[in-house]
């Protein structure tokens, strides 16, 4: 079992887990979707926390996978009636 790392909590870890499989289901190459099933499932061991670079990681895919689904939304053309 790792520390749990002063700058990470329970909540915001449960929150970052919620996301892994959405990542890993967009990942855009197979390290990236192999990070994220490993930790969801470990995250299923009891006593399990992530260690502060799992958690710096999973930040940045989350951060990354909601900054791609804005930018794949694109434009839109204004239809005015």
């Amino acid at each position: 079992m790792s520390k749990r790392p002063s700058n990470c909590t329970a909540d915001e870890v449960e929150r970052l887990l919620h996301h892994m499989p959405t990542v890993a289901a967009f990942a855009e190459n197979d390290w990236t979707k192999g990070f994220a099933l490993s930790v969801t499932k470990q995250a299923r061991r009891r006593g399990w926390w992530p260690s502060a670079k799992q958690i710096s990681l999973m930040r940045k895919m989350v951060n990354e996978l909601f900054t791609t689904a804005q930018d794949m939304e694109g434009d839109f053309d204004l239809i005015e009636s």
